[in-house]
């Protein structure tokens, strides 16, 4: 009988896994939302936004200068940059941006197709 419980968790366990193992990837329609609410008003498309317009003298048009245009951003990069601030860009605490929150923004951003 013993046996049988003991199996009966050990297979519980393995068929569990993989269910956890999807629920772990980062969420990246939540994603876009972080950015919305927290990239978006200086990073998104359109006149008079900070950080795109750096972007595009940074890069003088040879990178697009929108975040969400972007096919080369890594989740690391975006991480570090969210972080520790880029230039004018002030570092965002956790206190505003969660470290799961930064998950999931990073997988947004570091997709390797537009939006």
């Amino acid at each position: 009988m013993r046996a049988i419980v003991v199996f009966a968790l050990f297979a519980g366990t393995l068929v569990s896994v993989p269910a956890f193992a999807q629920s772990a990837e980062p969420d990246v329609k939540a994603g876009k939302a972080v950015f919305e609410k927290w990239c978006k008003p200086c990073h998104g498309d359109g006149r008079f936004r900070a950080g795109t317009d750096a972007l595009r003298t940074k890069y003088k048009n040879e990178k697009p200068a929108v975040l969400e245009e972007r096919t080369d951003l890594t989740a690391p990069l975006v991480k570090a940059t969210v972080r520790g601030g880029a230039g004018l860009m002030a570092p965002f605490r956790k206190t505003e941006i969660t470290d799961a929150e930064l998950e999931t923004l990073a997988a947004y951003l570091s997709r390797t197709t537009p939006r």
